[in-house]
């Protein structure tokens, strides 16, 4: 199955034992488009719950957290739009009796894209992200439900580490699409039910030979992928989709690599927070709580409101009641807002640097805990870092400068 046409008529073939064609009650066609606006800003929360499979054997399992948060900069007359994403992926980290969920901020990986109406990706080989492109791609013409359609489409995969490859890792497919059904939120807003499916088997052409880097290169990528997607035609966007995948790689050396898993996104718009007026709002706000050490400015992601000498048990992250008081007033202002969280731990320079670290990393995690358990945002809406003792914001010769940089800054995203 080398040809084009001999892949479309196998993916159309599958297609019909997948998707069962049943008549519409009705005869409503419908043109599926994205649709671009110029500054447009959106966010994606993928959840992925994932097994990892060397040689047959688990070797772990993962929950893992990819969010997207992207700007449409330009849109041009034919419709395409040209897109900025900043792509971060972390994993969960668990408190002690692993009460709460919080998730680390992780590396970010920026990316430039074109995309059509229909949804064809035109991306440089510069950029890794995103790993699957063109999904969904619709047709020209309009469908009808119960109607199939196909589309070609590639998964993007980052080899750079291990392998030292300077281009995506890219497997091709066909997916199959079907228009299965019509639901209705609770605002009213009408979302069409589309299957995407596609199955993966991939032949890597041979690598340079002269390392033994190349042992462990896939040498066949097999898989399927499983998308149910609930299409805001509307907005001319996903308002969410669910996964169910596995993916099979054999290397070069003949080692097998299994992951097995399921994923979740939403597509979310939000509000730009970061603005002199919501400052000053949240700053009357801080005053009427009647709030000390506690400071509100524009920071570099956001929003940010800083609790400097905040309260902890001596040499641990276990906040004191005077702080949680502290917080639950804080967490009636950040539910005012929908934006992600992020907590951000300092602390003064006491001890050594690893010392200063996971204390810095800990008194995060235990306030995005406690913002959590009060209802401000769900775990995965509230990330955490640590910076240790590295961005001081008083001498760190005398206490009360100390007890300055001893704080908390919680930032309401814009990005």
């Amino acid at each position: 199955m080398k040809s084009r046409n001999k892949k479309i008529i196998l993916a159309l073939a599958v297609s019909f034992l997948m998707f069962p064609f049943f008549s519409s009650e009705n005869d409503e066609e419908v043109l599926f488009r994205f649709k671009f606006n110029k500054d447009d800003k959106s966010r994606i929360l993928s959840t992925v719950d994932e097994e990892v499979y060397i040689e047959g054997n688990l070797s772990h399992q993962a929950k893992i957290l990819n969010r997207i948060s992207s700007v449409v900069t330009s849109v041009y007359e034919n419709g395409n739009g040209i897109t900025k994403a900043t792509f971060m992926t972390s994993e969960s980290a668990k408190l002690k009796g692993d009460a709460f969920t919080n998730y680390t901020w992780g590396e970010e990986y920026e990316s430039i894209f074109e995309r059509t109406p229909l949804g064809k990706y035109t991306i440089s080989d510069i950029y890794f992200m995103p790993t699957v492109r063109d999904v969904p791609l619709f047709p020209s013409e309009p469908v009808k439900k119960g109607q199939i359609w196909t589309g070609e489409g590639h998964e993007a995969h980052d080899l750079r580490r291990g392998f030292n490859a300077s281009k995506p890792f890219k497997v091709p497919f066909v997916a199959s699409y079907c228009w299965k059904d019509t639901e209705e939120k609770e605002n009213g807003t009408k979302l069409y039910v589309i299957e995407a499916r596609y199955d993966l088997y991939f032949e890597s052409p041979e690598p340079d030979t002269s390392t033994n880097e190349y042992l462990n290169y896939p040498a066949v990528t097999m898989g399927h992928s499983y998308q149910t997607i609930w299409w805001d035609n509307d907005r001319g966007m996903i308002d969410h989709y669910s996964e169910e995948f596995k993916i099979s790689i054999t290397s070069f050396y003949g080692t097998s690599f299994v992951f097995v898993g399921t994923a979740h996104a939403e597509v979310n718009e939000f509000q730009r927070v970061s603005s002199d007026e919501t400052v000053m709002q949240v700053r009357e706000s801080v005053e009427r709580f009647g709030l000390e050490n506690v400071e509100v400015r524009k920071g570099e992601k956001g929003l940010v409101i800083s609790v400097e000498n905040i309260q902890f048990k001596p040499d641990s992250s276990e906040l004191l009641e005077s702080e949680k008081v502290k917080l639950n007033k804080i967490g009636d202002i950040l539910k005012l807002y929908t934006n992600d969280i992020l907590v951000t731990g300092h602390c003064a320079a006491r001890g050594t640097k690893p010392f200063q670290q996971k204390i810095s990393e800990e008194r995060a995690s235990a306030v995005a805990s406690y913002l959590t358990q009060l209802g401000v945002r769900k775990s995965e809406c509230i990330f955490t870092i640590g910076k240790g003792a590295s961005m001081p914001i008083a001498p760190n010769s005398t206490e009360d400068g100390r007890a300055r940089n001893r704080r908390v800054e919680i930032t309401l995203m814009d990005n």
